[in-house]
């Protein structure tokens, strides 16, 4: 499985929303605070928008489909956290209109 889910997050990276566009260019390259992000990255059986592995932090950004999604999304956030991650999620309105915000929140959360 872990060969499938590796081949579809590439697709996933390729065929990012503007959301995901927009966050990264203000993630890659280590430009928050030298930490290093990932996108799609494949976590166990999920593929997640972002991680920071070395502060086990995830970021995944919603569209409207995942207001339907609700119940999915606790599960496997529940499941990334009791693997140590801490979760947070962000609109996709809310990177497009906020970002700064966005990205204050997720430094916050990266803190030691």
């Amino acid at each position: 499985m872990g060969g499938k889910l590796t081949r579809y997050a590439k697709i996933l990276r390729r065929d990012s929303t503007a959301a995901e566009k927009l966050l990264w260019s203000r993630l890659k390259a280590k430009q928050l605070d030298g930490l290093k992000f990932r996108r799609q990255q494949p976590i166990g059986r999920f593929i997640v928008d972002f991680v920071c592995l070395e502060r086990g932090v995830v970021v995944e950004l919603d569209g409207g489909q995942h207001a339907e999604n609700a119940p999915r999304d606790a599960e496997r956030d529940g499941i990334l956290t009791g693997n140590g991650f801490r979760v947070l999620r962000f609109w996709n309105n809310d990177v497009l209109q906020k970002i700064d915000g966005v990205v204050n929140t997720i430094r916050m959360n990266c803190e030691d």
